[in-house]
């Protein structure tokens, strides 16, 4: 409490002010300041001893003390509910869409046959009838949300086994948004091997801005996971494309880590900025975790997986590198405006599932979001996404530090595999070094010494 004037102001904490649920907090080595990360805020920023003082009195402080502002605009400190918020946005995902979002499966035949892959693979190309469909659907979803804009992932199988499709299908979309004074835009997943400079060209009039190309590691150590189908490399070609195609769009080449090729991280990413300084094309490496999956398992050689402190550094350097503020959901899955279209028609809602008509909710021809549930085919593969949906339907989850983060990680795998955690969850202090680390890039900073969204 403070008295001025003979008159009792408020403290912070009678104002509302209290520090952020969602705070990590660890020592800076080498000095007597702390990092702190804020999840909910999506922002991280180094303190003293005294700033980490007043955080922890933060109540009894007079509500005009001048840290109230400063912690408040790097979330470090709330007045209001922050779970509450997260659930919210996660509702208001679903109901005010900005756009909406197809996955598109040209076809769901691929010419690679990787043994850690989740799919399985059949052969055919979308025809004319499922095309006119898909576009009857971007209409019907684009009416439903009141949005304007589309935005397309081009997947497969290999879609590049289909350009046609690809090149027919985003003609007619980019129309579409363009009727409605939208923007269209798309991203494609490819294993780059069909890439040449005429496909490139066409991807560039497609929009598509930009591209995910995974390499394994260099040379053997790719072709030992990422060969032909009927077996023969794929390295030398892949590289070639990248470095020699002049091509439209950024290319974010994705390492799947795995315990045959952990050791090659590095030398990898190295390699990557080489190719981008030689190509002149814009180029980005980052490493992921192989995953489990039935799939993978049924083909017989399923690689060594990561585990404990393997998988955890790994994914501490890839999630370190897009730390970003709490979303309230943690992909299309939950929402009814982004749906995976897989060659046939049918719909699905996580892309990791578009080679599985069995858990289909409807097809592009009949189902309606204006009317989700009486136009699927089977209503309950939808709802059971979307209650995966924030308030997240696990109370461990909905009292954990991590939520703004992972938003109770992803629904496929809560599903039919269990609830899979952040894998650095039990080490928070690698984290925030890590983002701390960040701190002084150059870029995307408030003036203030953070690194904020």
């Amino acid at each position: 409490m403070t008295v001025e004037n003979g008159l009792r102001g408020r403290t912070a904490g009678e104002a509302g002010w209290h520090a952020s649920r969602y705070n990590l907090v660890t020592a800076v080595p080498g000095t007597k300041n702390v990092a702190i990360a804020n999840l909910f805020k999506g922002n991280c920023a180094e303190y003293t001893p005294i700033e980490l003082y007043l955080l922890s009195v933060i109540e009894e402080l007079d509500e005009r003390h001048p840290i109230i502002g400063r912690f408040a605009r790097r979330g470090i400190i709330a007045n209001f509910d922050e779970r509450a918020a997260l659930e919210a946005m996660g509702r208001a995902a679903c109901a005010m869409p900005r756009g909406i979002g197809l996955t598109i499966c040209p076809t769901m035949g691929c010419n690679f046959d990787c043994p850690y892959c989740f799919e399985d693979h059949f052969a055919g190309k979308m025809g004319q009838d499922v095309q006119d469909d898909v576009v009857a659907l971007a209409g019907r979803m684009l009416d439903a949300s009141c949005a304007k804009n589309i935005s397309v992932t081009w997947f497969g199988g290999e879609p590049l086994l289909a350009p046609e499709v690809i090149e027919s299908l985003s003609g007619r979309l980019m129309a579409l948004a363009d009727g409605r004074g939208g923007e269209y835009s798309a991203s494609i997943i490819t294993n780059g091997y069909l890439l040449t400079q005429g496909i490139a060209d066409m991807l560039g009039r497609c929009k598509v801005k930009s591209a995910q190309v995974t390499i394994d590691g260099l040379g053997a150590t790719h072709d030992a996971t990422r060969h032909l189908a009927g077996g023969g490399p794929t390295f030398e070609r892949i590289t070639t494309n990248l470095r020699d195609l002049n091509l439209p769009f950024k290319v974010n080449v994705r390492h799947n880590v795995h315990e045959a090729n952990l050791h090659e991280v590095d030398e990898l990413e190295e390699f990557v900025e080489k190719l981008a300084a030689e190509s002149g094309n814009e180029m980005e490496c980052y490493p992921a975790p192989v995953s489990g999956s039935d799939a993978a398992d049924a083909r017989g050689g399923q690689v060594g997986l990561l585990c404990g402190a393997d998988a955890s550094e790994v994914g501490i350097r890839q999630e370190a590198g897009r730390f970003r503020r709490g979303q309230g959901h943690y992909c299309g899955a939950h929402t009814l405006w982004s749906v995976g279209v897989d060659a046939e028609g049918n719909l699905q809602k996580c892309w990791e599932a578009v080679d599985k008509p069995a858990i289909s909710f409807g097809t592009a021809r009949d189902w309606d979001p204006a009317d989700p549930l009486a136009t699927a085919s089977n209503p309950d593969n939808l709802t059971m996404y979307l209650n995966t949906a924030s308030p997240v339907p696990d109370e461990e989850c909905r009292e954990c530090v991590w939520l703004p983060h992972c938003a109770g990680g992803c629904p496929h795998k809560r599903l039919f595999g269990g609830r899979q955690c952040v894998a650095f969850k039990d080490e928070p202090e690698k984290y925030v070094l890590a983002l701390h680390a960040r701190i002084g890039e150059g870029k995307g900073q408030d003036g203030d010494g953070a690194v904020p969204v």
